[in-house]
């Protein structure tokens, strides 16, 4: 069966530079990198494995969580007809990802 694509919304690549940009002000551009790089691989490997996570249908139809290291909320849709994976949202250090995803439906 091939694989999914995945996909990254706009605000979801915003989200990831922005993260970058604090991790980098905060400890290095090294710690930065890795972190940041660490999460689109996992986000990279729902290619394999969409319906991981939870799901979280009372938020939004569709949507699937995801953690990262328990700091990062990694927030998706998984269109099966169309074998992709739109990345949402990368929520850190518990931003309300809920009110931030909650609409009448997927992207």
């Amino acid at each position: 069966m091939p694989d999914y694509a995945v996909v990254f919304a706009p605000e979801a690549e915003e989200q990831l530079v922005d993260l970058y940009l604090y991790i980098a002000d905060e400890a290095s551009p090294d710690i930065a990198r890795g972190y940041t790089e660490a999460i689109v691989d996992d986000c990279l490997k729902l290619n394999h494995f969409p319906l991981r996570g939870v799901a979280r249908h009372d938020i939004r139809p569709g949507l699937r969580i995801t953690h990262h290291k328990g700091r990062a909320v990694i927030a998706f849709h998984v269109d099966e007809a169309a074998r992709r994976v739109s990345i949402l949202g990368v929520y850190y250090g518990g931003q309300d990802y809920a009110s931030a995803l909650r609409q009448d439906g997927p992207d």
